[in-house]
């Protein structure tokens, strides 16, 4: 049971780290998207796109070598040796890209549209990211979960005050102030944004420098081999990932006219961040509840026990779908600035049925870690992508962000009900596969009807809510009752 208690405490500060991030990115689209801040949707678009372009990077830069470090941290007699020859890599590899960077930036520019005035902040925030990488992982692995945390929130907190001093007060100060009046540029919102997160990714940074004066700068190369290839699957299985959740904003740069191309994607990326409220609820149900019925798998039934956290996944996220898809238009009033965004609301309830079938998949892929086939999921997170790139470059053309939407949700549906059919064949679990599909048929049902057809009536909308809950309620009483009364 201490055992247990450590897992859930750490679960616990761990997922502060973890969700805290998603709510200010949310927070951050209220000022960004305000006239006063950037006057343009093309260039909170821009700004958008290029976020894409980082979160991509980021992987390739890691190459998957802090899944590789674990591993063989683990497996290794010389744990100073894993260290070591993880660092000196990603050390390595850093500043090979950093030059690229530097001697091909105009290319890059032009292949990319990116001004190059962006990439030279945006090449050091990518440095500074990938260099705390494995020093983040030293502290996972020894427990660390609180300092973790705090350098995580750290982050955050300075890339928050960063965008409100300067994006807010900095233009005002200035006229009062001989220094501030240096610092102030005008129409220079985006690149005070990348400064934020140049700043907040180098406190991260100097917050774990620590970690470089205690390693010793030599690599094993037979070591380093090893975990190159192991952890080459795993690159590529967050390429797939990355591009399932950032791609479609690349290919609407390519694939519309560059009159409204950017526009577009200020539109969809400010109504898309709307559907932040199910990740954060499949984030806290996953960090919450998998890690008790892990740890309880050998005391108890452990395929029940997996059949249970999906439905009661289901039946939650089935609810907060439909709250959330009837407070939308109440909700982009207080996280979204200008009105022009909102004509994209359209696809929101589209990327939240999305989301809700991504938590789906990622409580159905507990059959590929216990059985410890996990190349499994390298292979559908690849078949999403490419159901992501082929109905993105179909679609995109005709029906532009709403059909990324689509592509988007597809994919999610596509990657759960492969890991559904796989895992029945090599792990079957016991799933209540009709219980499942009526709740997620009765959500979406629900909220089609109060989003498409009687959008902004509120009594339709009431109502759609209640049904839904009543309906969970008549159907799982006996469930919530005792729930209760095992919190007594």
């Amino acid at each position: 049971m201490g055992k247990f208690l450590q897992l859930f405490k750490q679960t616990f500060i761990y997922g502060i780290a973890t969700v805290f991030p998603r709510i200010i990115s949310v927070l951050l689209v209220r000022i960004h998207t305000d006239k006063s801040v950037i006057s343009e949707v093309s260039e909170f678009g821009n700004l958008s796109l290029i976020f894409s372009y980082i979160i991509l990077f980021n992987v390739i830069l890691s190459y998957g070598l802090e899944t590789s470090f674990f591993r063989f941290y683990n497996l290794e007699k010389n744990k100073n040796d894993v260290v070591n020859t993880s660092s000196v890599s990603l050390i390595f590899t850093t500043i090979i890209f950093v030059a690229l960077f530097g001697i091909f930036k105009s290319n890059i520019s032009l292949l990319t549209g990116i001004d190059t005035g962006y990439l030279s902040i945006i090449v050091w925030i990518l440095a500074f990211d990938v260099l705390t990488v494995i020093p983040f992982a030293y502290l996972r692995l020894k427990g660390k979960a609180i300092k973790y945390s705090y350098i995580k929130i750290a982050n955050v907190l300075v890339y928050f005050s960063l965008n409100i001093f300067l994006l807010i007060f900095l233009k005002d100060l200035a006229n009062d102030n001989t220094f501030l009046r240096k610092i102030y540029i005008e129409n220079f919102e985006v690149s005070y944004i990348f400064i934020a997160n140049l700043f907040a990714s180098l406190t991260s940074l100097l917050l774990l420098i620590p970690f470089y004066f205690k390693i010793n700068y030599r690599a094993n190369f037979r070591l380093l081999k090893k975990m190159l290839f192991y952890a080459f699957p795993i690159l590529i299985s967050g390429l797939a990932y990355t591009i399932n959740e950032t791609f479609d904003k690349i290919l609407l740069d390519f694939l519309l006219p560059e009159s409204i191309a950017k526009t577009e994607i200020g539109m969809y990326s400010a109504c898309y961040k709307l559907a932040v409220f199910m990740t954060l609820f499949s984030v806290a149900y996953k960090l919450a509840v998998e890690p008790f019925f892990f740890s309880e798998a050998e005391k108890l039934n452990p395929k029940k026990n997996y059949a249970l956290v999906l439905e009661t996944y289901v039946i939650i996220g089935s609810s907060i779908l439909v709250l959330v898809v009837v407070s939308l238009d109440l909700l982009k009033v207080v996280f979204i600035g200008d009105q022009e965004y909102w004509k994209a609301m359209k696809i929101v309830p589209i990327i939240l049925l999305a989301n809700f079938c991504l938590g789906i998949y990622q409580n159905l892929s507990v059959w590929y870690k216990v059985t410890d086939r996990t190349r499994f999921g390298a292979y559908i997170s690849i078949v999403g992508a490419l159901f992501t790139l082929i109905i993105n470059i179909i679609l995109i053309p005709i029906y532009g962000y709403l059909g990324s939407a689509f592509a988007t949700l597809v994919a999610y549906l596509t990657m759960s009900v492969l890991s559904y059919f796989m895992g029945q064949k090599y792990y079957p679990i016991p799933y209540n596969n009709f219980k499942i599909l009526f709740y997620i048929s009765v959500a979406v049902f629900l909220s089609y009807v109060s989003f498409y057809i009687f959008r902004n009536n509120l009594i339709v909308g009431i109502t759609c809510v209640l049904i839904m809950n009543l309906v969970i309620y008549i159907n799982e009483k006996s469930r919530i009752y005792n729930f209760l009364k095992a919190l007594k």
